[in-house]
C-alpha cells in the first residue's frame, strides 16, 4: 500500500429475496438475511443497503411492491451495485424489477441448503428458485456474476463479496473516465494509436486534448508560486538527487505542478504524456520520475501519449480500491539465464511507492530503481475495428542483485512462450501496466460487464 492512501468505500445493496414455497421456510430465510448482513458488516470498506423490517416484511424481497420500495432506497443511497441472494426459494420478479431498474453491476448467490424436516421435506430449496432469478436476468440482458452456493460464514462467500465490490469499482470508476492527452505520441510509434469514438460509443469516455505550448504557458506562470519549492522538497525527501542539480528538480517541481494543475482543472481520471525530446525541449527535463509521482498520487500516468495504457493504468488502481499503485511497464527481454523470466522495465517511471530501496534521480529526471518483490497482476487493454479485449496475467516479482538502468523488475510467469506468443497474435502492443497483488477476478469480472472480451495468458 503506498504512503497515505485511503482505500475506496464501496456502497452495495442487498436483495434477500424469498418466497414462501415450503410451509415454515421465513424464520429459516429470516435468518440467513440477518447471518449475511452480520457477516458484510465485518468488511469495514463496505457499506451494504439493505431494507429493514419496517419497510418490508422480515425485511425480506418477494412482492412487486417490495420492489418498488428496494428501488426508491437503493437510488436514494446510489448503490455502487447489488448482491442478490436467494435466502429460500427466492422470487424472481422482483428480483429482475430491481436489477432492470437500477442497471448495476449484479452479484447472484444461492444458499446452501438446511437440513431436512423430521418428515422428509426441503425447507429452502434455494438452487432452483435461483435457476428463476439467473433467466430472468438473462431474459432482460442483465448480466451478473455467480456467487455459487453458499452459507454467509463460508470463505468462499465472502472472498466473492470482497472481489465483486472492487469489480464495482472499476465499473463506477472506468465509465464517464476523462484521460488527458498532453501533446501527440510519438511520430514512429503507432503503436499508442487509439479510438476516440469507440472510447465514447463504448464507455462514455472523454479525451480532454492538450498541446505541450499550453502545458509549457502554464507551467511558466506557475514558476513563481511558493508550492513548486514544496514539491521540490518533497522530491528531495523521498529519493535520492546527488545526479541531478537544484535547476534540474525545480524544473521537475514546476513540470509536475502544471500536470496536477491540469488534472485537477480538467477533473481528469488519467492522462497519457508525450515524452522523449519534445517534453524535454519544452520544459528542460524528461518527464519520467514526475510521472511516477503523479501515479502515487492518484492520477494515472502513461508515457509516449497511450491513452489506452493509461486506461489500463485506472483499471488497476480501481481494482485496488486506489491502494497500489501501478507501474506502466514495457515488455523486454527474456532472463539470459532463468526460465520463464522476462524484465519488466521502463525509463524511469514507475511510482517511487514500488521501489525495493529508497530511489535515486539520474540524468534529467529519470528514476532509477528495483521494484519490491512480490506478486503482481498485468494487463493491456487493446482496441480494433471498435472492438475492446484485456489482456490479464500474473507473475512474481523476483529480487535481484544486479544494477540495471531505468525503473525495472524481473518478473517470473507460468509460461512465457505462451505469454509472449499470446502477445503477438492478439494484436498486443509493447506496453503494459503491472501492478503488485492478484487482481485476476475483479478485473475478468469488470470487463464482462463492460463488453471486454478477455485474454487471459
Amino acid at each position: 500500500m503506498k504512503q497515505g492512501a485511503q482505500k475506496m468505500k464501496i456502497r452495495l445493496g442487498f436483495i434477500p429475496s424469498h418466497r414462501l414455497m415450503f410451509k415454515g421456510s421465513e424464520p429459516f430465510a429470516k435468518e440467513l438475511r440477518d447471518r449475511t448482513l452480520k457477516m458484510l458488516s465485518g468488511i469495514d470498506w463496505l457499506e451494504v443497503v439493505a431494507p429493514d423490517e419496517k419497510l418490508t416484511g422480515n425485511g425480506l424481497v418477494q412482492k412487486d411492491e417490495d420492489a418498488e420500495k428496494v428501488i426508491s432506497l437503493f437510488r436514494e443511497a446510489d448503490v455502487d451495485g447489488i448482491i442478490i441472494e436467494a435466502v429460500d426459494f427466492g422470487d424472481e420478479i422482483s428480483s429482475a424489477l430491481i436489477s432492470a431498474a437500477l442497471s448495476k453491476p449484479i452479484l447472484l448467490f444461492a444458499t446452501k441448503e438446511w437440513p431436512f424436516t423430521e418428515d422428509g421435506r426441503r425447507v429452502s430449496d434455494s438452487f432452483c428458485g435461483t435457476l428463476s432469478i439467473a433467466s430472468a436476468l438473462y431474459r432482460r440482458g442483465i448480466h451478473f456474476i455467480w456467487g455459487g452456493i453458499v452459507f454467509p460464514e463460508d470463505e468462499s462467500f465472502l472472498k466473492s463479496v470482497k472481489d465483486f465490490a472492487r469489480t464495482c469499482a472499476i465499473v463506477k470508476g472506468f465509465l464517464g473516465a476523462k484521460i488527458g492527452l498532453i501533446g501527440p505520441r510519438p511520430e514512429r510509434f503507432e503503436t499508442c494509436v487509439f479510438d476516440e469514438t469507440a472510447l465514447i460509443k463504448a464507455f462514455k469516455q472523454r479525451v480532454i486534448p492538450v498541446s505541450l505550448i499550453e502545458a509549457k504557458a502554464l507551467s511558466e506562470s506557475l514558476a513563481n508560486d511558493p508550492k513548486i519549492n514544496d514539491i521540490v522538497q518533497s522530491i528531495k525527501n523521498g529519493a535520492n538527487t546527488k545526479s541531478v542539480d537544484e535547476d534540474t528538480l525545480f524544473k521537475m517541481a514546476k513540470l509536475e505542478y502544471s500536470l496536477r494543475f491540469l488534472a485537477n482543472k480538467w477533473k481528469l481520471d488519467a492522462m497519457g504524456i508525450q515524452c522523449w525530446e519534445p517534453i524535454f525541449r519544452a520544459f528542460g527535463v524528461a518527464t519520467c520520475y514526475v510521472n511516477g509521482r503523479l501515479t502515487d498520487q492518484g492520477i494515472m500516468t502513461s508515457c509516449e501519449a497511450d491513452v489506452l495504457g493509461a486506461l489500463t493504468m485506472l483499471i488497476q488502481y480501481l481494482a485496488s480500491l486506489k491502494e497500489v499503485s501501478p507501474h506502466f511497464i514495457d515488455w523486454t527481454i527474456k532472463h539470459q539465464e532463468k526460465e520463464n523470466v522476462f524484465l519488466a522495465w521502463h525509463c524511469g517511471n514507475a511510482p517511487p511507492s514500488l521501489a525495493k530501496e529508497k530511489p535515486s534521480i539520474v540524468d534529467s529526471g529519470m528514476g532509477n530503481f528495483q521494484l519490491k518483490p512480490g506478486i503482481v497482476t498485468i494487463n493491456r487493454l487493446a482496441e480494433y475495428n471498435g472492438k475492446f479485449k484485456m489482456l490479464i496475467t500474473t507473475g512474481e516479482v523476483l529480487e535481484s542483485h544486479q544494477v540495471m538502468q531505468g525503473t525495472w523488475a524481473w518478473v517470473k510467469v507460468q509460461d512465457l512462450e505462451k505469454l509472449y506468443e499470446g502477445l503477438l497474435k492478439n494484436g498486443f502492443t509493447h506496453h503494459a501496466s503491472m501492478i503488485h497483488g492478484d487482481y485476476t477476478k475483479p478485473i475478468e469480472n469488470a470487463c464482462e460487464i463492460l463488453g471486454i472480451e478477455v485474454v487471459k495468458l
